[in-house]
């Protein structure tokens, strides 16, 4: 199996130290395809975009991960393009809603989306029967923003020591163990794949989101789940959680101890929880290319970087749009096999 994480443009552990996030601007800046500023601003000067303030629909809450990767990078995008960039929250059946309100929306630059892996890749597939658009056809990537690797972790007080002894625990207790994730979500189908490559077999809770299940699984209420990463390790240092694996392709600096699923003998299992720009698919190619310019310029910025690492987020960039387009392609048949492997169907 083709191990997604290896796709250029990540930037996986950087994000747990802030010197070595600095220290990746300038290596991001030598793979990422971003005219020359002499060549930027003939385009800008040609192109007659912005007109007018850019909208940034998030498809969840205020507060939760993916608000917070737009609401850092809005104010310095605005800067960049000369005009206001504002944050909209449109939560609702599954992000779905948002996803609509930009497929349709006026394909002249202005309505954007901050989608997720799970809105971008997973959705299609599971509301493929009761979506009145085509995520696929209806909307235009821009550019990866930010990718936050998972852990697999538990209560401190779970008996097992090591994946290998969690493994085992598990199954010797076959539908004894339960784990917590949002039904549909990516952590719930990457603990389907878990299970279905280990041989265990467990009973998903269902939470509403993952600061529910991160106190479920501290509590021992919940016995072990997938959770990412930058919620996860301030728990594990502190002693309320183990972590028992993790989704990045090495070992992360905060963590040393615990190993990647790939060490453990089990590579492309897990997923990374990823956000990206997208925008109606008719828009413009020169508007396209101009944002994702503009983007790529801002999140390579120091302060930018700075802002991101606070929050445990570590950026990561697309090189061209159409790397971005081909890469929501690849997730969207990996999320295909474990769906249809599984049988999930969400009605």
């Amino acid at each position: 199996m083709d191990d997604k994480r290896s796709r250029p443009g990540y930037a996986p552990d950087s994000c747990w130290r802030m010197s070595c996030l600095l220290g990746a601007i300038g290596a991001l800046a030598l793979v990422t395809a971003v005219p020359s500023p002499v060549h930027a601003q003939a385009g800008a000067q040609k192109l007659d975009w912005p007109q007018r303030p850019v909208r940034l629909v998030v498809p969840f809450a205020p507060g939760g991960g993916t608000d917070i990767v737009a609401r850092l990078l809005a104010p310095t995008l605005a800067d960049s393009i000369g005009q206001p960039v504002v944050v909209d929250n449109r939560s609702g059946a599954a992000g779905n809603i948002a996803m609509e309100i930009v497929a349709r929306a006026q394909p002249d630059g202005h309505t954007v989306l901050v989608s997720n892996v799970s809105t971008a890749s997973i959705n299609p597939i599971l509301y493929a029967g009761t979506l009145k658009f085509d995520p696929l056809k209806d909307l235009a990537g821009v550019t990866l923003l930010a990718a936050i690797p998972n852990l697999l972790v538990s209560g401190a007080g779970f008996p097992p020591g090591s994946f290998k002894e969690l493994v085992a625990y598990a199954r010797a207790r076959p539908g004894q163990l339960n784990y917590s994730t949002p039904l549909g979500g990516y952590s719930h189908l990457d603990m389907l794949d878990l299970a279905s490559r280990t041989g265990m077999k467990m009973v998903n809770v269902p939470s509403k989101g993952a600061g529910s299940s991160a106190a479920s699984i501290i509590s021992g209420e919940i016995h072990f789940s997938i959770a990412n990463a930058a919620s996860t390790t301030p728990q594990v240092k502190a002693g309320r959680m183990k972590a028992f694996a993790t989704t990045a392709p090495k070992r992360l600096s905060d963590l040393p101890e615990v190993p990647t699923f790939a060490e453990l003998g089990l590579p492309g299992v897990g997923s990374d929880n990823w956000n990206g720009l997208f925008l109606p698919a008719r828009t413009p190619r020169a508007i396209v290319n101009r944002l994702h310019q503009a983007t790529v310029e801002v999140l390579q910025r120091p302060a930018i970087v700075e802002s991101y690492a606070k929050v445990a987020v570590p950026v990561a960039t697309s090189r061209s749009p159409e790397e971005f387009d081909a890469y929501v392609k690849s997730e969207v048949a990996r999320w295909a096999r474990i769906i249809k492997e599984n049988q999930i169907r969400l009605d």
